[in-house]
């Protein structure tokens, strides 16, 4: 009778383990999971790291072009009528079988140094396609710190509306106690009871613009399950904004050597160039050595045996025999291909051309970008020493204007305007917050440091 009971305990407390060990095993993520995870499974890095893949098989193809060619062939050949045996060299009349066997080699001795500027581009190519990975890599991880920002941004503008759901329901309970007593008329109530069902409202809207926040980064990452997810909410509340920022001009000097984009239009302006010696090589003549064996058999070749009847040589035998060998070397001189040689050059010019003015582009748009960013960070430095100025001000003026409605020295339309002001103020301060931060992660980012919130 006393095991029943004890079971049904083991269960329940078993089952409060494993909702608690459920509960533990909830994932939360902070900034530098969220970034590594999205590099890893982002579908467009694995993209690119496929199309590198197939560079570096690019690579291989150039420089296995440098090895000798070699070919082996074989016939099995039957021919009707009159014809001259290839062996005996005699006419035959009669079906005549034969074989034949041989090995070829070629090699490049010299094409105007193609294979070789062809091995410098494709090179070139690889790395270019390397550090279009990290520009990849650099940008996710961006757009992620931006995303994860967001996602704090808009659960401290939660807080601050909770906050000001509280105080107005404060005012509500005591309001209400005085329109009771009678000494407020039943209209005070419902100018306050308005107000909280117009803070009522924003806080709904926090709420769902931080659960909008969060799905964002979750779809960033490519998560299956986006319900359970949630982020580490680090303490910024200590932040304080640098009183100098490095200029843009030492950002820039920095920048120009680390950042991948630059590196990458500086390799692609090497391969332009080294294609452009490719194209030139075609006007330059060609030496290859050519080497062959080979040997066969025919159906035809007889002779006499010593008792001088006509027989069939053996197989062996004539494969033995009529073994040959070759050597030799081949110049090819261009002298006319329908000015193909020369609409590849102009070709290559044009594309040189191209990646000279693309990596000059690179550079400008990485300057431009630096000094946007460093203007960013300034403004919004300045934005939030104002900001928090106003709530600073605003605060006191609240508490006064608090406790002068408390004794109904003011009516309700101006305590909730005085309580809007600061609202506003406190969502103005927040935002300069966030914005100073995320521009200070990029002017870290263009140093080539780790994008962190710790």
């Amino acid at each position: 009778m006393h095991k029943i009971p004890l079971i049904l305990l083991f269960t329940l407390v078993g089952l409060v383990l494993f909702s608690q060990n459920g509960i533990a095993q909830k994932k939360v993520w902070n900034l530098e999971e969220c970034i590594s995870y999205a590099l890893e499974n982002n579908i467009q890095v694995q993209q690119n790291i496929i199309s590198q893949r197939i560079s570096n098989e690019n690579l291989k193809g150039s420089k296995y072009s440098l090895l000798p060619t070699v070919n082996g062939f074989a016939s099995h050949t039957y021919n009707f009528g009159q014809t001259i045996d290839p062996f005996t060299n005699s006419f035959a009349s009669t079906q005549v079988r034969s074989n034949s066997f041989s090995l070829s080699s070629s090699l490049t001795i010299f094409d105007g140094f193609r294979n070789v500027n062809s091995i410098k581009r494709d090179q070139a190519l690889l790395e270019s396609s390397k550090f279009d990975l990290e520009k990849m890599k650099n940008d996710i991880s961006l757009n992620i710190a931006n995303a994860y920002l967001q996602i704090l941004f808009n659960q401290e503008l939660l807080k601050n509306s909770e906050n000001q759901l509280n105080v107005t329901s404060i005012q509500i309970d005591r309001i209400g106690k005085q329109v009771k007593a009678g000494s407020l008329p039943e209209g005070a109530l419902k100018d306050i009871e308005a107000q909280y069902a117009s803070e009522e409202l924003q806080k709904i809207n926090a709420q769902n613009q931080l659960n909008l926040s969060r799905l964002n980064l979750a779809q960033l990452l490519n998560l299956e399950n986006a319900d359970d997810f949630d982020i580490v909410y680090p303490d910024l509340g200590s932040f304080q904004g640098v009183s100098e920022l490095l200029s843009p001009s030492s950002l820039y000097a920095t920048a120009v050597e680390v950042m991948p984009e630059v590196k990458s239009a500086e390799y692609s302006l090497y391969s332009a160039e080294t294609s452009k010696k490719i194209a030139r090589g075609g006007y330059i003549p060609t030496l290859s050595m050519n080497g062959s064996i080979g040997t066969g058999f025919s159906g035809a070749n007889r002779r006499r045996n010593s008792e001088g009847v006509l027989e069939q040589v053996s197989f062996a035998d004539q494969i033995d025999e009529n073994e040959n060998k070759s050597v030799g070397f081949r110049l090819s001189i261009p002298i006319f291909n329908g000015l193909a040689t020369r609409t590849n050059v102009q070709r290559a010019k044009l594309q040189l051309q191209s990646a000279e003015l693309n990596l000059e582009n690179t550079k400008l748009q990485l300057r431009q970008n630096i000094e946007s960013a460093h203007n960013d960070a300034v403004a919004a430095l300045k934005r939030y020493r104002a900001a928090e100025k106003s709530v600073t001000a605003l605060n006191t003026s609240f508490k006064y204007t608090q406790e002068r409605f408390n004794v109904g020295l003011i009516n309700s339309f101006d305590f909730n305007n005085e309580k809007n002001r600061l609202n506003n103020a406190e969502s103005e301060l927040l935002q300069a917050k966030y914005n100073y931060i995320f521009s200070t992660k990029v002017l870290d980012f263009y140093q080539g440091k780790a994008i962190s919130l710790r």
